[in-house]
């Protein structure tokens, strides 16, 4: 059974989960096109203030469909190209969405799985979650953007021993690593995905976009990213937030 992107709203929070048990929610050419949609009604809603993404029943996402890798080898390599295409575009869509996306990781991430885990925001994991880089066990280099996360994150020789020997690590190694940001007990990840999903919603929520914004760019020179700091330091400072937020806190430190 193909996996299906189901949509829940959860008070500010837009949940999506990755609903495909039989095949530990196997991605598939639905779901990118699914999750692109969803995005794209989410970001324009602003009753909307973050998204979750997480997966249905005790794993978060083994990653690509093997059985249609293997048709595809044999019979279309054009038809996989373009679900690698449409898999790429809702990885960019979710790095560039303007509002906090946090992964709620249970069980197993595997392959394409970890990629989409990765372009997440934040992470927050089972303490018996498992993630898995399994492209080398089935001869294959990876996608979803996995070499270029774990590259930035990690550095080079780490990325480069994560995805060569594609060793399963627990969620205590990836928060050591600084990939995993909180921890829950197993069955309780998408509650406190969710607590952290609000905790962010009550900021402000052109401070998180400037804040996601200049983060995703970070790599320009120096010059340029302070040149965009100020830019969006001043607009921020010139929003009706920032004067009411200010003056709270000088009330505050005046009593």
């Amino acid at each position: 059974m193909t996996t299906e992107l189901q949509t829940e709203r959860q008070g500010q929070t837009l949940v999506m989960t990755l609903s495909g048990p039989a095949t530990r929610n196997a991605l598939s050419p639905q779901v990118y096109a699914a999750g692109i949609e969803t995005l794209n009604m989410a970001e324009s809603s602003p009753d909307v203030r973050a998204v979750v993404l997480t997966g249905a029943g005790d794993h978060f996402c083994a990653g690509g469909d093997l059985q249609r890798l293997a048709h595809n080898r044999q019979h279309d390599m054009q038809a996989q190209g373009a679900n690698l295409d449409a898999f790429h575009q809702w990885i960019e869509a979710l790095r560039s969405f303007p509002k906090p996306v946090i992964a709620a990781v249970e069980g197993v991430a595997a392959g394409g799985g970890v990629s989409l885990a990765l372009a997440c925001d934040l992470i927050v994991a089972s303490e018996s979650a498992r993630f898995v880089m399994a492209y080398n066990k089935v001869a294959l280099s990876p996608d979803g953007g996995a070499s270029w996360h774990l590259s930035k994150a990690l550095g080079r020789a780490r990325a480069l021993e994560c995805l060569w020997l594609g060793e399963q690590q627990s969620a205590q190694q990836w928060q050591a690593l600084g990939l995993v940001s909180r921890l829950a007990p197993a069955g309780m990840v998408l509650e406190h995905a969710l607590q952290l999903a609000e905790q962010l919603a009550q900021m402000a929520p052109q401070v998180l976009t400037s804040v996601k914004e200049l983060v995703n760019d970070s790599d320009r020179p120096l010059r340029a990213h302070l040149d965009a700091e100020k830019q969006h330091f001043l607009v921020n400072l010139s929003r009706p937030e920032a004067g009411q937020a200010i003056e709270r806190f000088l009330q505050g430190k005046s009593r």
